[in-house]
């Protein structure tokens, strides 16, 4: 039984001293590929690298991170398209969205940066790997401008109510990335998660971040993939076989990637 792993920053500092051995480990637990969203210029480079060295096993995606947007990020969107358009490895345009959580103080700049990322997936056709935290009516109201041009994409981390899961999926095309907050013991989301077609779904752990139980406050790593894996098939009365084949599917579907 294998499962992907849509959603990883493992080129990340906190896997300098085990890299390689983190690899191994998730290829051990049954994951068969892991996909690195790139969130900065230096990041673009690193999830390239990773690339080339686990070939076939991770694979890179280029954007801009809306908590990495700042006053010069319209020269940064300009060296990542550049780099996108002389490349043809990367297969999604992500990290990318909009984060009004922690502030608003680049707001504008966000909205801008979004929009201009948008468009670069309406052209190269690669779906869109989409972060939203506390501005899914910002975000909505963008992507609408591009209905029935969009490829397709994740909902990164998604952990809203059913209203939200609702209105995401009415775009074709798009699914929700979940990841290991459904462990959590106070968590909504097995609740909303039953009132959504598995066929909308792709797993993913947002690693090094949010471990989910029983490696809760721990490092996370693409190995722990596999309980978020188990927890949906609970949580939704199927098989994790039945898991593991339909969010591969969904994964291939979406990426192209099987």
């Amino acid at each position: 039984m294998n499962c992907i792993d849509t959603h990883a920053h493992l080129d990340g500092e906190e896997y300098a001293e085990d890299r390689k051995e983190m690899i191994e480990r998730a290829r051990e637990a049954g994951v068969s590929k892991v996909f690195l969203p790139a969130i900065d210029l230096p990041s673009v480079e690193r999830v390239l690298a990773m690339s080339r060295e686990f070939p076939h096993y991770c694979y890179p995606m280029i954007g801009l991170h809306p908590e990495e947007v700042r006053a010069d990020y319209k020269d940064v969107l300009s060296q990542m398209h550049d780099t996108l358009s002389h490349s043809t490895g990367f297969i999604a345009i992500g990290e990318v969205g909009l984060d009004f959580y922690w502030s608003r103080e680049f707001a504008e700049e966000q909205l801008d940066a979004f929009e201009e990322q948008v468009k670069w997936s309406v052209e190269t056709r690669l779906p869109l790997m989409i972060h939203c935290r506390k501005a899914q009516n910002e975000m909505v109201t963008i992507l609408k401008r591009y209905a029935g041009k969009l490829p397709g994409g994740v909902f990164h981390c998604f952990t809203g109510n059913s209203r939200e899961a609702e209105e995401l999926l009415r775009f074709d095309g798009f699914v929700l990335g979940i990841g290991g907050v459904l462990t959590f013991k106070k968590s909504h989301l097995p609740e909303v998660l039953r009132e959504v077609p598995l066929s909308r779904i792709v797993l993913e752990t947002d690693s090094p971040y949010m471990a989910p139980v029983p490696m809760r406050g721990k490092r996370n790593e693409s190995a722990y993939v596999v309980y978020v894996l188990r927890k949906l098939a609970e949580s939704l009365g199927v098989s994790e076989e039945e898991v593991a084949r339909q969010t591969n599917e969904n994964v291939q579907r979406v990426f192209g990637i099987c």
